[in-house]
Parts: structure tokens; C-alpha cells; sequence
């Protein structure tokens, strides 16, 4: 089974001091039977405790206060994880819609991530469905179907939408990130009542090439009668090989960005944020995106880490 090296260093760099930082991070390994942690360590300036607790849909994740007057903020996490999945899963589920809508009517958390959140983009949505679904489709073809759909007519481009891109202009761009393929796909999905979940993780590189490797990425999971969560990857077309590494799942990316914060202070702040992914043969992935972030007030939120001005941190 691989073993990967992912060390994640985020930035947050001020130009007057600011104080009472107060953050969320959701950067540990999530705990499922398709991963083992073998080490991980964080390293956080000022060395605040760490309050660590499990949020509502399983995360992990920690939560400290910087509190005195400072002009930089570091968030370092080194990893070492071993995945153990199927390098080339099988789905053959024969289940259809009806049998699905069987399975989950009485799990209300299913129940909540099979629900539509752009109410207002059912039409176009519905267009959208009509090019690839057809009546006698199992759910895992659909699933299967939707992910090519988008590999196949969005392009990959980096730089062209952000944080707060809306499905709407997803639609219109017709192009984006991993990040924005995901929300759409969830969309698309829980229009035909589908239960799937926003997953964050990292993508490690392998010998075939894939778009975002050696960076924090975004895909999908959805239920399947039979196989349950099941994770598929629209910005590659794959469904989720042991070359995934899971931190979070969610509603969506709020549910699952890995820092988010606020600080006091009428401070400007930049962003870097560098990635690497050594694989186990030596060879390694790295990226480094700097970030330009908007001043803020004497009450500043903290924008969160994956912004999409910050292109493919954002997750790309």
C-alpha cells in the first residue's frame, strides 16, 4: 500500500500587529477503514493549546487562540499516511433511484445532503441531467455518467473564480476548479435526490498524471445502495483511488476549510500557502501560491485559507 509525505504550510503574514486570532483548522487525516495515520505533528506559532473535538459530520478538527499582539501567523502540518483502498475500485451496484430513495427515507442526514441548495438554478440543472441521464440508469451509471459530463464539457482552468463562485457562474464560465466542479456535481446530484457530500483532502501524484496533483483537493461522495459513501473525483474522472487523501467531507467547502478565523486589528494580510506531496519512491510535488487579500477593519475576519483569488488553493 502507498505511503505519502504531505507537508502544508500555510502563511498568514500582517503589516501592523493584530491580536486575539481565533481559528479553526480541519487538517487532520479524516478516520475512515481506506487510511491509516502513521504520523502527523503541527506546528502553530506561538505553540497555543489546542482544543481538539469532532464536529457534526465527523471532521476532526482543532480549535486555538493567538491572543497577544503579532505580525505573522504559521499553521505547518507534516503527515505521513499509508492508503489502503482498492487502486482501481469496482462499482457494480445495480441499484436504481427508487431503491435508493428506499435506503435512505428514514436517515435524516442523508436525507439533508440529498437536498437541493440552488433552488433557483432547477431549470438549467435539469437541462444539464437531461444530457446524460437516461430512465433505466442505476444510481452508480448516473453518478459514473454526471462526473464524465463534467470532465467533458467544463474546462480546467485556474485563476477565474473564487471562494464565493456560485454554481450559477460556474455554469455560465462553463470552466473553473476542483473545487467548483464539486459544488456543481453535488447540485446536479441532489437534484435527482442523490445523497453526496463535499470531501477535501489531497491529491498524490501517480504514474498516470492528474490535474491538482501534489495540491489540496476537492471531490464528491455519494450513496450507494450497497457500497454506501463512495467517493468519485469529476476533475479527473475517476471514481477515488487510494492516491486520495481525506481530510473532511460536508455540505459543501464551508463545512471543510481546512483554516478559517478572526483577528482584531486594521491590518492588511497576505496569504502563502505551500504544499508538497512526496511520494514513496522520492519523487515529490510542490506548489506555492501567494495570496492578495482585502484589508479589513478593526473587527477583521480572517478570510479563510482556500480563497479562490489564491487559484487552485482554494482547491484546485
Amino acid at each position: 500500500m502507498p505511503v505519502f509525505n504531505i507537508h502544508h504550510i500555510t502563511k498568514y503574514q500582517y503589516d501592523r500587529p493584530i491580536k486575539e486570532s481565533v481559528n479553526e483548522i480541519r487538517i487532520y487525516p479524516y478516520n475512515c477503514n481506506v487510511q491509516e495515520t502513521l504520523f502527523h505533528q503541527l506546528n502553530i506559532t506561538e505553540n497555543p493549546d489546542i482544543l481538539e473535538v469532532e464536529d457534526y459530520w465527523g471532521n476532526q478538527f482543532g480549535m486555538f487562540n493567538l491572543m497577544p499582539a503579532h505580525t505573522e501567523l504559521v499553521i505547518e502540518s507534516k503527515l505521513i499516511i499509508r492508503t489502503l483502498g482498492n487502486p482501481n475500485p469496482p462499482i457494480n451496484s445495480t441499484a436504481t433511484l427508487e431503491q435508493l430513495r428506499e435506503e435512505v427515507c428514514f436517515n435524516l442526514k442523508l436525507l439533508e445532503l440529498a437536498q437541493l441548495k440552488e433552488t433557483d438554478l432547477q431549470h438549467q440543472l435539469q437541462q444539464l441531467i437531461d444530457a446524460f441521464v437516461t430512465p433505466d440508469m442505476t444510481v452508480a451509471t448516473i453518478v459514473e455518467k454526471c462526473s464524465e459530463y463534467i470532465f467533458t464539457n467544463f474546462k480546467y482552468i485556474k485563476g477565474i473564480t473564487n471562494i464565493e463562485t456560485t454554481v450559477k457562474e460556474i455554469l455560465e464560465l462553463q470552466s473553473g476548479v476542483c473545487q467548483d466542479f464539486a459544488h456543481l456535481m453535488l447540485e446536479v446530484l441532489r437534484k435527482l435526490h442523490i445523497p453526496s457530500r463535499y470531501v477535501s483532502g489531497y491529491i498524490c501524484p501517480n504514474n498516470d498524471g492528474m490535474r491538482g496533483e501534489g495540491a489540496t483537493h476537492a471531490w464528491v461522495e455519494a450513496w450507494i445502495p450497497g457500497y454506501g459513501w463512495t467517493g468519485i473525483d469529476p476533475t479527473n474522472n475517476v471514481w477515488v483511488t487510494n492516491n486520495h487523501i481525506k481530510l473532511a467531507v460536508g455540505r459543501d467547502f464551508n463545512d471543510c476549510s481546512p483554516i478559517k478565523g478572526t483577528f482584531k486589528g486594521p491590518a492588511r494580510q497576505s496569504l502563502s500557502v505551500y504544499v508538497s506531496v512526496g511520494y514513496e519512491d522520492g519523487h515529490t510535488f510542490e506548489e506555492l501560491n501567494d495570496v492578495t487579500m482585502q484589508p479589513v477593519g478593526e473587527s477583521g475576519t480572517a478570510i479563510p485559507e482556500y480563497i479562490e483569488n489564491f487559484a487552485g488553493q482554494q482547491q484546485q
